[in-house]
């Protein structure tokens, strides 16, 4: 309904398709006649979903038929005289054609509204193509200068820049031939049923009151494990009252204050930014690894398909953390590292920034039969209003027993960076390969500016045969469901027989300007004797950071602009032949591994090996 079909004037094989989704197709048939043909099955198509014209909106209210039989009869059983009752009868007909115009003119106001906002949704798709023509030519005519400004200025490290190449890329979708496997969402739930506590749904026999962050005690309580019993972990509920009162920061006010200046020298203030690294987000990833250690259960129970189905739920719920989060994460120094030891939850976690150009993170994790990593870098497009973040990277999730599977994420954009209440929305197909039994695929729908219920997902999973096994649904910011089968039931059987995989955990009690989960809150916590054991590039130590967790502003900015300047050094390091510390690149590929030996490490306190890259730049370093 909102696409729109051209063909190309210079070449008699070519014709483009505007999705409206901010994708723009290119097409080139084989002749001249298959183009013909071509557009014609298109704008057929097309023609199968009207829009409402005016003369339609425009058009008179019908003739309304009103049965008085009922009342003539019951007017004659009182006795009442004729002329009376033609004169009621002529009465309540007025009054429901009055009525049913009122009505009508409601419906069409109505119709008229939804036509605009297609035409609105059409024309930010317009818009934005316009952004990114406008965007390709400045680019043009600043020429070299601006690709060598942009470079210096790309390694600060937070330096809140995208890769000028990636904004001349065109938006492309990897199609998905398989979509009417999927079941339609609509059918199964609303946005009111779906937020419901899911006592109308079906409880899993493994779920347990005890899930991580799921009682009213938070991280206090006893998180338990099947059959196994940890000790209490008690971490702090809320971040430190803040120091200084903070001073709203205008983008626009602050490019005005920096026209003129040395793009190298200017620090994008730390109030853009949340008090945690992007190494500590890929931590916080893992908030519901109690669905790791169920699959890893189910496996040694023999129920592979169960398996799958928590392994579906937890790559989905990694995306939970992200609603709500408007200030992005600090960029980490090269060789910056961070390391969690959570003996509650059963796992311990390592990262480390590997690469500064382009931007890579690793990190491995080790759970209760259970070992996850991957690696993690973003190739940004602008398209004027938002910015699209498509992942580059595999994650890799291997049980004890042998089994493995592997995914990687979706497409991330982030909307209104210019007007607007800013947001961001997740949408592609994830799919799920595994190395025996089952694999699954799992979509994310994209919202519209129509659209009522967003965050919507939905998958299948299907056995070696590619036959359809069962079906999950759900939302990324809420919970995922599954039904046994092929999900061709339709409505409440289908609700009837769904069960609950994964529920998104309670907000904290104590609310935080950055929307922090229970979870997010304990990720730069410095727990008591915790800071000597830890090396001195891991994250919690970094000044800038712990300065904006404490609510010191003015010191955070200074110590972001201090450790920019420092990181300038990076791209020469990594010339040099730096490499990371506790991870190796794969040969032949450009994956990341760990390679062992950081708690063994940590036990003996040797970090002998790990620079104090948070410390201040020496005097005799050449930092242009």
């Amino acid at each position: 309904m909102v696409c729109s079909i051209r063909e190309s004037e210079s070449d008699e094989k070519r014709f483009s398709i505007y999705t409206g989704t901010k994708k723009r197709l290119h097409l080139r048939a084989e002749s001249r006649e298959d183009r013909v043909a071509w557009l014609e099955a298109l704008h057929a198509v097309k023609d199968m979903f009207p829009r409402i014209s005016n003369a339609e909106l425009m058009a008179p209210a019908e003739t309304v038929v009103v049965s008085t039989e009922k009342l003539r009869q019951r007017l004659v059983e009182e006795g009442v005289s004729e002329a009376a009752i033609q004169d009621s009868e002529n009465i309540m007909r007025s009054e429901l054609s009055e009525l049913h115009k009122h009505v009508f003119v409601l419906k069409h106001k109505q119709l008229l509204l939804m036509e605009t906002l297609r035409h609105l949704e059409t024309e930010k798709v317009d818009l934005e193509n316009t952004l990114v023509d406008e965007s390709q030519n400045q680019a043009k005519e600043l020429g070299s200068s601006f690709r060598s400004t942009h470079e210096k200025d790309s390694e600060g490290s937070g330096s809140d820049s995208y890769d000028e190449h990636d904004m001349h890329d065109a938006a492309e979708e990897d199609t998905d031939d398989d979509n009417n496997s999927f079941v339609d969402t609509r059918d199964y739930f609303s946005t009111s049923s779906f937020r419901s506590n899911g006592s109308d749904f079906q409880r899993l026999s493994l779920e347990s009151d005890d899930d991580p962050l799921d009682s009213d005690d938070g991280i206090e309580a006893t998180i338990r494990s099947v059959g196994s019993n940890y000790p209490h972990v008690r971490r702090r509920k809320k971040l430190p009252d803040p120091v200084e009162k903070e001073k709203g920061v205008s983008l626009w006010s602050m490019i005005k204050e920096n026209i003129g200046k040395d793009l190298t020298k200017v620090c994008l203030p730390v109030y853009f930014n949340e008090p945690i690294s992007s190494l500590q987000k890929c931590f916080e990833e893992l908030e519901y690894s109690y669905l790791l250690d169920r699959a890893y259960e189910c496996g040694k129970m023999g129920d592979s398909l169960m398996r799958i189905l928590h392994v579906a739920a937890f790559a989905v719920s990694g995306y939970a953390c992200t609603e709500g989060r408007n200030c992005k994460p600090f960029n980490p120094l090269l060789g910056e590292t961070y390391e969690a030891d959570y003996p509650d939850k059963g796992i311990r976690f390592v990262s480390e920034k590997v690469s500064h150009h382009p931007m890579i993170v690793a990190c491995h994790c080790e759970g209760r039969g259970w070992k996850f990593w991957g690696d993690s870098n973003l190739k940004s497009k602008f398209w004027g209003r938002s910015i699209q973040l498509d992942p580059v990277g595999v994650l890799t999730l291997e049980f004890d027993d042998g089994e493995i599977f592997q995914w990687s994420k979706v497409t991330t954009s982030i909307y209104n960076l210019i007007l607007g209440k800013l947001y961001c929305d997740h949408y592609g197909t994830m799919r799920i390969e595994g190395n025996r039994d089952y694999s699954c695929k799992i979509k994310f729908k994209e919202q519209s500016i129509i659209d009522r219920n967003p965050h919507q997902v939905q998958g299948i999973v299907q056995d070696k045969n590619g036959k359809t096994v069962s079906t999950l649904f759900g939302k990324w910011d809420e919970s995922m469901y599954f039904a046994t089968g092929d999900g061709k039931e339709k409505g409440s059987n289908m609700l009837t027989k769904s069960s609950l995989l994964w529920k998104r955990s309670k907000p904290p009690n104590f609310q935080t300007r950055y929307n922090f989960s229970r979870f997010a809150i304990t990720l730069n916590e410095i727990t008591p004797g915790l800071k000597d054991k830890l090396p001195p590039t891991d994250s919690r130590l970094r000044p800038d950071q712990r300065s904006l967790e404490n609510g010191e502003y003015e010191m955070a900015n200074s110590e972001k602009l201090r450790l920019e300047q420092r990181q300038r050094q990076a791209r020469k390091m990594q010339e040099k032949g730096w490499k990371p510390r506790w991870f190796t690149k794969d040969k032949g590929s450009d994956t990341y591994h760990y390679v062992g030996g950081y708690w063994e490490a940590r036990e003996k306190g040797n970090w002998a090996a790990c620079p104090n890259i948070f410390g201040q730049v020496p005097t005799d370093t050449n930092l242009d």
